[in-house]
This record gives C-alpha cells, sequence and structure tokens, in this order.
C-alpha cells in the first residue's frame, strides 16, 4: 500500500491531489477508515412507520435490514443468514414479521431472532449440537436516530451520534423539523454514475461557484428568482460539526415575510415559529439567510431551493436528502428522497414534488447540469498526469491562510459555526479535512463472532 501522508498533508493546505478522485488504493483505504467508522444515514423512521416495516439499504457492500419489530423498536440487522451467508431478505422494502432464508430455510424474527431452523434435532442434535437460543442476525455495531433520519455506524467504538453532528444539528432542522410532526419521505430514486462519490459531496457542502456557469440554461429559462452570480457571492456558507452549507440572501423583512417569499404558505411558517429555535428563527428572520445545500461527513446530502413550478412568479420550496453510495473509486451510485413536513397539506406536498423532481430528480435540469461535470472530473482524474498535478481549493483565503473576507460576526449570522460571504471554498476544505483525518487512523481489527459455537464462545455471542 502506498504511503498516503504526502496526500493527506496536501489536502490540509487546500492543495489537492488530483488522483484522490479516481484511486483504487484510496477508495480501499476509504472503505476501512472512512465507511468503516463513520455514522451514516440509512432511512428515516417516516419509511417504516408501522411494527414488520423494512427497508433494505447498503453501506458500501453490506447490506443491512432496517426495520422496525413488533413492539416498535428500530433495528439494523446485517442481512446475511447465520447458517451459510445467503441473504435472507431480497426486497428493498415490505412489511414482515419474519424473514426466511431460501437457501436452507433459517428464519428469523422481525427483531432478528432465530426461530426456524429446519431439522434441527436432525441435523444438529438440537440444542446439544447447535444452542439455537441466544442466536440473531448480526445487528450493526450502533444505531442512533435524530429528528426521525437513522443512523448506523460500524464502529462499535463511534461516538454518540449527537456528537458526531454537533452543531450541524441546528442547520439539519431547518430541512428535517418544520413541524413536531417531522418529514415524511418518497424514495428514494436511485443511478449510477461514473463519478467519484466525493465530488457531490464537496458541491452541496459548498460549491456556491459553479452556479453560473454549471447552470447557464437554468438561470436562462428563469426558473430561480436568484439566479445571479451576485445573488450566489451575497449569501454565507457555514460550517458547523461534521457538516456545512450554503445559504442565499434573501430581501429585507422579517422571519414571516422571508419564508413567504421562497414559496411557504402561512400555515407552514407558523408552525416553523413553533419548532425552530429563536436563534434558527434569526438566521433567516434578523440576518437574511435561507439555508439552501448541505453535506454531512462523509457522504450524507441536503438541497432546499425555491424554483418556479408554473407560468407565474409564484415558486414552491423543496426539500431533497441525497447519499453518495460509493461503488467503486470512479462510481457512485446517488439515493434520492423528496422530504416534506409532514403536516404541510396535500396540495403544497403535490407540487412540492413536481418542483424536486424538475430540478433534482433522476432527469433533474440541475442534476444533469452537474453530473456531466462530476464524470468529466472523474475521468481525467485517472490518468498519469493527474498524479502530477495538486487543484488549488484555497478559494477565500490568501496566500498567508488569513481570510479574504473575514467570517461573519455573531451578530451577523446567529448559527453556530463559522460563516463567510462571498467566494470561498471553506466548506469543501473543511470536508476533505475530515476525509484526511479519518484516512490516517488505522483500522482496528473487528471482533470475530462464531454463530452456534461452543458453550463459552456462545455466551460471548449472546452478551
Amino acid at each position: 500500500m502506498t504511503d498516503q501522508s504526502g496526500t493527506l498533508s496536501d489536502v490540509r493546505r487546500g492543495m489537492i491531489p488530483a488522483h484522490i478522485y479516481n484511486d483504487r488504493e484510496i477508495f480501499e483505504l476509504e472503505r476501512e477508515r472512512v465507511f468503516g467508522r463513520a455514522w451514516l444515514f440509512v432511512a428515516h423512521e417516516s419509511e417504516i412507520a408501522k411494527p414488520g416495516d423494512y427497508v433494505v439499504r447498503r453501506v458500501l457492500d453490506d447490506s443491512f435490514i432496517v426495520t422496525r419489530d413488533e413492539k416498535g423498536e428500530i433495528r439494523a440487522h446485517f442481512n446475511m443468514c447465520l447458517h451459510r451467508g445467503m441473504q435472507v431478505c431480497r426486497a428493498e422494502m415490505g412489511n414482515a414479521s419474519h424473514f426466511r432464508c431460501p437457501y436452507h430455510g433459517w428464519s428469523y424474527r422481525n427483531d432478528g431472532r432465530i426461530v426456524g431452523l429446519p431439522f434441527h434435532q436432525e441435523a444438529y442434535g438440537g440444542e446439544a449440537g447447535f444452542k439455537r437460543k441466544g442466536q440473531r442476525l448480526l445487528p450493526a455495531p450502533n444505531l442512533d436516530t435524530y429528528n426521525g433520519m437513522i443512523f448506523i455506524s460500524l464502529d462499535p467504538e463511534a461516538p454518540p451520534l449527537v456528537d458526531f453532528l454537533g452543531d450541524f444539528r441546528f442547520y439539519l432542522d431547518f430541512y428535517t423539523k418544520q413541524s413536531p410532526s417531522g418529514i415524511e419521505l418518497r424514495g428514494p430514486q436511485r443511478w449510477r454514475v461514473k463519478a467519484n462519490w466525493k465530488i457531490g459531496a464537496e458541491n452541496f457542502a459548498g460549491d456556491m461557484y459553479h452556479t453560473p456557469q454549471t447552470h447557464t440554461s437554468v438561470v436562462e429559462i428563469g426558473l430561480f428568482r436568484e439566479p445571479k452570480a451576485e445573488k450566489r457571492k451575497d449569501g454565507a456558507t457555514y460550517w458547523a460539526g461534521n457538516g456545512g452549507g450554503t445559504t442565499y440572501k434573501l430581501p429585507p423583512g422579517g422571519f414571516d415575510e422571508r419564508t413567504r417569499y421562497v414559496g411557504y404558505p402561512q400555515v407552514m411558517v407558523d408552525r416553523m415559529k413553533t419548532t425552530f429555535s429563536q436563534a434558527q428563527q434569526q438566521v433567516i428572520g434578523e440576518d437574511g439567510f435561507m439555508i439552501s445545500a448541505a453535506s454531512v461527513f462523509p457522504n450524507l446530502s441536503f438541497v432546499h431551493n425555491w424554483p418556479r413550478v408554473a407560468d407565474s412568479d409564484d415558486v414552491l420550496p423543496f426539500i431533497s436528502v441525497r447519499q453518495w453510495q460509493p461503488i467503486s473509486e470512479n462510481e457512485t451510485e446517488v439515493l434520492s428522497w423528496f422530504a416534506v413536513d409532514a403536516e404541510a397539506p396535500e396540495e403544497y406536498k403535490a407540487l412540492s414534488y413536481k418542483a424536486y423532481l424538475m430540478c433534482f430528480g433522476s432527469t433533474g435540469m440541475f442534476e444533469q447540469d452537474d453530473v456531466e461535470n462530476w464524470v468529466s472530473l472523474t475521468n481525467t482524474a485517472a490518468g498519469s498526469m493527474a498524479r502530477r498535478l495538486k487543484l488549488n481549493s484555497r478559494m477565500g483565503i490568501l496566500e498567508d491562510d488569513t481570510e479574504v473576507v473575514p467570517a461573519l460576526t455573531p451578530e451577523q449570522f446567529h448559527g453556530p459555526g463559522v460563516a463567510h460571504t462571498g467566494y470561498g471554498e471553506y466548506n469543501q476544505r473543511e470536508l476533505l479535512n475530515r476525509w484526511a483525518d479519518y484516512l490516517e487512523q488505522p483500522a482496528k481489527s473487528a471482533t470475530a463472532l462464531e454463530v452456534g459455537a461452543p458453550a463459552e464462545t456462545a455466551e460471548a455471542v449472546q452478551a
């Protein structure tokens, strides 16, 4: 394995070795040290609302059944039969009290406990040969939720989710808690792009610089109220905890006027005021910044925007949750959900869904523009010349690392973390710095678990 210390050092000073966007060895390290450790989004509680509901989601090559058991507890089981390793659930989603392996018929309750082992007595001599009691599908080492979003970590020693998210929870609420009922999701739509997963995460984290160039056609047809480059420059980027994102600068007004400006009906605005904190309302109502796209390390992103959906000046906001699921160093599966306040009027939900599909669905206009760039970048990064090139990602800072434009003061931006206006690559650097921190930490060896092992080992498994 190549020593990557020089690569990580370059990343930390904002000079990005181009090959990190298409490098097999880097990807193998990411698999072990990033996706083997970080908290990763797998589902939302609204997707498994009733006992027995389940969805099957992956963490790279590992498949998990995310389910709500008969007692209402949320669980994530490794989707692998304890007998010969077959996937016990091959449907994408559904409702089931039990899962039965199609290979030899071993079956499990939706809480993971094994309940059926054909010919247990004849094949194993019963409990004397194979202690069935206490055996269950392997659970995800860590599972927790925030605002109904279900995360797992493959690291049993991962920090608590609330610590991992840190101050980014302040911003996560804008997408996931517009009313006491939270959000409901539709999807995910899935598609694959021949691009490295980090590019999308960086783009959503803070790339306000690309909009007027990449999305020229969207600007020309007048899809948005804020299409001009100047509007993106006037907005802010912020970074807090393990995530960061972008905002738009809004016209003068208070919280009500500004949220209505982006298309929210008054009934939804009133509910936001019951769930958003004073500081969250101040970011919009006093500071004039409306939350737009964001990314949480390593591969979870959000987008909030408000296009026109009819031949009028009216706009409709939409929210999308998306995940950049790595397939390889040069291919990514995009999972994209439409998210909406569960208490929103039905007419609003329908129009907001239309706005989402038009912009960031699988055939959305923004989506097509972005992917063309990301595929090109990934292809170019595979060549030998790319190994000589270090991309300058120092936008917003001078040679001596001082800032081109000072960070906003707490009076100018009431959210936690550090926020800047103007063009800069502050957030892309923050995201890649965390990536470097994870990559330089060798993985700890995981504890092996034996299925139906002799007594002393079996006790350890049950514990």
